[in-house]
């Protein structure tokens, strides 16, 4: 029944042969079990970012063991995990599942477009309330078709987005001496065709403060052979690449860039370059790639949960898994504060449009930074700070160094960028 939700159902009749019970129960009737669904991708090519789910489900499990109160009424809150295996239609089959089938009372998800855009749009249709996060904003909000006048009615998110990873990069960029030719590498995915994108994402940027892309065009995604590309950019004499890709793509192309004699000043790649695992085995060539940082143990911030400032958080999961810490994890946690921080507001924690009225009436600070739903950049997105760094050599481990802090003062840097060698 394509386009028509449950609830839409309920409210005309059609469901009525299918479902009297949802016809007859009334709102105060409801369980008192408060269901939070979660999806994220554990598993596939963007498992990197599902990394830290079992320690901070376990955080969460426990602070939630007594229940949450509210309206004088203690609930018991039960989070049931799916993993998206870094597929779109898997995401979108688990939400769908969580919601007919769990009939959770609030969605949660992360970890790219991938996972984010299927599974509040499953919220949307459903008119079940919904908050994502881990995806920059304009392929969330624009790869859903979303439109800036009317927004969306369930579903909300948190993250930075394409005009401040623009300016992060272009302050790295800028601290070190280039002829400003950049090569682009840009996926057929939301991703890649929001960064790439002519009007909303890099090029004009790009172009505005001085620089020259060269986009060879879009490439599929776990590409094999990025000859192409890598032509491409030593005719234009590209010192400096940039784009977005997944890991295996990233590790792809670099190796077949030293084969071909391709050796670029600066090399800054979204998402591909987050993780330390995936950094460590590119070996030596490691050494110097840049990307954009959401967040770190140094970052001003602490947990409104836990009380835990990010360094805290950060040592708990290394500790916990034997596992260096990972940018995802401040806002894995962040996205599980934020939820229980509604649930905790709502008037009925059962009672969707009750939960949807405590989303947008949040004002609460978080591990990643605030998160206040106020209509900018639009209606359902709120914006977390970015900065930029490098990995760097120290002794016998790569560490990720904030270099450039321009588009957020109050987050510390810890070196300078230095050109590859």
């Amino acid at each position: 029944m394509s386009g028509i939700s449950r609830r839409t159902m309920v409210k005309t009749g059609l469901g009525a042969l299918a479902a009297p019970a949802l016809v007859t129960l009334p709102a105060q009737a409801q369980s008192a079990v408060i269901k939070i669904g979660h999806v994220s991708p554990r598993t596939g090519p963007l498992a990197g970012f599902g990394e830290a789910d079992g320690f901070i489900l376990e955080q969460v499990r426990a602070l939630l063991a007594k229940g949450i109160e509210t309206g004088g009424k203690t609930y018991k809150v039960e989070v049931i995990t799916k993993d998206s295996q870094s597929s779109a239609s898997r995401a979108s089959e688990v939400a769908s599942d969580l919601i007919l089938g769990e009939k959770v009372h609030l969605l949660i998800g992360s970890g790219t477009p991938d996972t984010t855009n299927p599974i509040a749009d499953q919220a949307e249709v459903n008119e079940v309330p919904c908050i994502t996060t881990n995806c920059p904003w304009q392929p969330y909000f624009f790869g859903r078709k979303g439109d800036p006048k009317q927004g969306f009615t369930w579903t909300y998110h948190f993250f930075w987005g394409l005009e401040d990873v623009i300016g992060a990069f272009l302050a790295l960029w800028d601290g070190v001496p280039t002829n400003k030719a950049i090569g682009g590498l840009f996926p057929n995915d939301a991703d890649g065709n929001a960064w790439g994108d002519a009007k909303l994402g890099l090029p004009p940027a790009l172009a505005q403060a001085g620089y020259k892309l060269t986009d060879p065009g879009r490439y599929q995604p776990m590409n094999n052979d990025f000859t192409a590309q890598i032509s491409a950019f030593k005719a234009a004499g590209c010192e400096i690449v940039t784009g977005v890709m997944i890991p295996p793509d990233f590790a792809t192309f670099w190796s077949q860039a030293a084969q071909q004699g391709f050796k670029p000043k600066i090399v800054t790649i979204g998402k591909a370059l987050l993780f330390p695992s995936a950094v460590d085995a590119l070996g030596a060539r490691g050494d110097g790639l840049s990307s954009e940082i959401w967040w770190t143990p140094n970052h001003p911030f602490k947990s409104g949960l836990t009380g835990q400032s990010s360094k805290e958080l950060a040592e708990a999961y290394t500790k916990a898994s034997g596992k260096p810490w990972t940018q995802p994890i401040g806002f894995q946690h962040a996205l599980f504060e934020v939820a229980i921080d509604v649930l905790k507001r709502a008037k009925n924690p059962t009672d969707p449009k009750s939960v949807l009225d405590a989303i947008m009436a949040t004002n609460y600070a978080s591990i990643v930074g605030p998160v206040k739903w106020s209509g900018q950049p639009v209606k359902n997105v709120t914006k977390t700070p970015l900065v930029a760094g490098q990995w760097k050599r120290n002794n016998d481990k790569l560490e990720l160094v904030i270099t450039e802090n321009k588009t957020a003062p109050n987050i510390p840097t810890g070196g300078k960028t230095q050109p590859l060698g």
